[in-house]
């Protein structure tokens, strides 16, 4: 057996409770997603290391750990957080003064129709609602990194084609866009809102994959 397969097969330096406490640790402290490279860099300097399997346990212990209470563990598009269940938010929601930012049925119509085609351009999207875009919806998408241009139609004017990011995958709480719920499930755009913003339809008054089996998806940024 030669040294490196040796090295391979150490057991890390830290005991598997030692490891899920440093990972939940960090979640909690982070403030932000974490990937899995992210955590594996926390045990750089060990003398042994944990590799990624032992990451992942770490990980899937602490989301048994918490089922049935108040904190869940989440994959998102760039990694794993620590965060409060949807169902907690009446209450929790007390602790601020301040509401929660709600956005307009436009802004929330044009994301969802990004989402769903993207690739997309604006005039394209003014198509699929009947009216124009206003630019200010667009800038605030591309301000709050949801969206991205990546390209250009290869039309006069060489149109920008937008395309959802993985802030917008973090945000809406979702690990890819096959997790979005397809369009035939999907009565209307009121409900594409209102689950873009977590809600159920019953709960909002204004308001995957494409149904069509021709135009496939484009993913968010690697």
């Amino acid at each position: 057996m030669t040294e490196s397969a040796a090295h391979i097969m150490e057991e890390p330096s830290l005991t598997a409770e030692q490891i899920k406490n440093i990972v939940e640790a960090a979640l909690l402290a982070a403030g932000q997603n974490l990937s899995i490279d992210r955590l594996l860099g926390l045990f750089a300097d060990e003398p042994v290391p944990p590799g990624r399997e032992q990451i992942r346990e770490a990980l899937n212990r602490l989301a048994q750990e918490y089922e049935g209470r108040g904190v869940e563990l989440r994959e998102t598009g760039s990694g794993f957080r620590l965060q409060v269940r949807r169902e907690m938010a009446p209450w929790i929601g007390k602790l601020w003064e301040e509401r929660p930012q709600r956005y307009s049925r436009a802004l929330l119509e044009t994301l969802a129709i990004i989402a769903y085609r993207q690739p997309i351009t604006r005039g394209e999207i003014e198509e699929i609602r009947g009216v124009a875009v206003s630019s200010n919806i667009i800038r605030t998408l591309l301000e709050r990194e949801w969206i991205r241009v990546v390209g250009h139609r290869d039309v006069p004017g060489r149109p920008g084609l937008y395309a959802t990011t993985r802030r917008f995958l973090d945000h809406f709480n979702l690990k890819s866009l096959n997790e979005l719920p397809t369009l035939a499930e999907l009565r209307d755009l009121d409900e594409i809102s209102a689950e873009l913003e977590g809600k159920t339809p019953a709960e909002t008054e204004n308001g995957g994959r494409n149904a069509s089996a021709t135009r496939e998806k484009t993913g968010p940024e690697a």
